[in-house]
């Protein structure tokens, strides 16, 4: 099994990019849909981060006031910590969940979406490693536009994350997005077919036909050996 990250910046594309794995019939797996559901009313994370940030956070029917906590997480550094340190158990072991769904299904190749792949270190459990960039202005100026936001707050986002700068050394691809969204299909395809190459060893073995034939392997040698004995 192949497990490919994805990750970006805010305003970089890459919920475009993730949109079009998904057109090409490859699974992603969301790292902030995930995030989403721990964070519902009653689960361990709603309980640990009403419990670190109070109940000022909440709405009248319980759940998080979700623009709420990205205000206070986005304008303290200390805080988005915190928050990160708290739902990350929770984000991973969910991530993981889907990854195991994926792999009973059969799936070759899948991609996990993760806004902090490098941060959480998760880019260890995947390869390639996939970053949308853009340039600094561009990221800026797509944010401001797409969400209304005034320049202040769109830099003040884009500062609490990664650079994209420092990003894009990490990663094994860089898909540049600086373009137009026909340039982005263009380049995405040619990703698509480094991303769909033939296993290796490796990576077979840890697919579900790999497992099965390993199983199969053993259990036909055990029988021979009870045979020859």
């Amino acid at each position: 099994m192949r497990i490919v990250g994805l990750t970006g910046g805010i305003g970089s594309g890459k919920s475009t990019v993730s949109n079009l794995f998904k057109s090409h019939s490859i699974p992603v797996v969301d790292a902030d849909l995930v995030a989403h559901d721990v964070l519902k009313k009653g689960t361990g994370g709603w309980k640990k981060v009403v419990e670190a940030f109070g109940e000022d956070i909440l709405q009248a029917n319980g759940e998080v006031d979700r623009p709420k906590l990205g205000h206070i997480v986005f304008s303290d550094h200390g805080k988005r910590q915190v928050l990160n340190r708290l739902l990350a158990p929770y984000i991973s072991q969910g991530i993981f969940q889907e990854v195991i769904k994926l792999w009973m299904k059969g799936y070759k190749v899948i991609v996990l979406d993760i806004p902090l792949l490098f941060e959480v270190k998760m880019d260890k459990w995947t390869s390639p490693t996939i970053v949308v960039w853009v340039d600094s202005e561009t990221q800026l100026t797509r944010l401001m536009e797409r969400d209304g936001t005034s320049m202040e707050d769109a830099k003040y986002r884009i500062d609490a994350q990664m650079p994209l700068d420092l990003k894009k050394t990490k990663a094994d691809i860089v898909i540049d997005n600086t373009g137009s969204l026909e340039e982005l299909k263009e380049n995405f395809l040619e990703v698509l077919k480094q991303v769909t190459k033939p296993l290796t060893w490796t990576e077979f073995w840890l697919s579900r036909q790999g497992g099965f034939l390993a199983f199969g392997s053993i259990f036909v040698g055990v029988l021979l050996c009870r045979k020859v004995l």
